[in-house]
């Protein structure tokens, strides 16, 4: 037990912690990831070891902004299940770990997108020198048009 003239220690010091982004770290046991065999060509190596990565983890478990929660829930639509949990899938190696840092990347990689906020976008209006080069070629094509005409009718 501590004594109360000793600072404590902050509880993700000693804890492991992965940084997905600026400002954004989650504990380690909040990514659950699990490795099953890898579909396709590969020999016999392919048939016995279960090297394909699956990540997964709650998107309340990021611990987001309200803005970012909602671009990362846009962002990752194609692999959030119903649940609201996040599965990257990575099999890109025969290396589990590898296959697990990719995961991890990719995830990382919607984190840091989810972040960046859109530009927002400035109304124009068009200046009056292409309005008038439009009404311009509308006549001129309206002649063009016009000349093609019969002259009888």
């Amino acid at each position: 037990m501590q004594s109360p003239d000793q600072p404590s220690k902050p509880p993700s010091a000693d804890a492991k912690a992965v940084v997905l982004a600026p400002g954004v770290s989650v504990h380690e046991s909040v990514l659950r990831c699990s490795f099953v065999a890898s579909g396709g060509p590969g020999g016999q190596n392919v048939n016995k070891r279960s090297t394909k990565a699956q990540l997964r983890v709650f998107l309340s478990d990021l611990g987001l902004n309200d803005f970012a929660h909602k671009r990362l829930t846009r962002l990752a639509r194609s692999v959030i299940n119903s649940d609201g949990e996040i599965v990257l899938q990575s099999d890109g190696t025969r290396s589990q770990a590898q296959n697990k840092a990719a995961c991890i990347g990719k995830l990382r990689e919607l984190v840091l997108r989810a972040q960046v906020e859109p530009k927002r976008r400035k109304k124009t209006k068009p200046t009056r020198g292409s309005i008038e080069r439009r009404i311009g070629a509308k006549k001129r094509r309206g002649e063009q048009k016009k000349l093609r005409k019969d002259p009888d009718q």
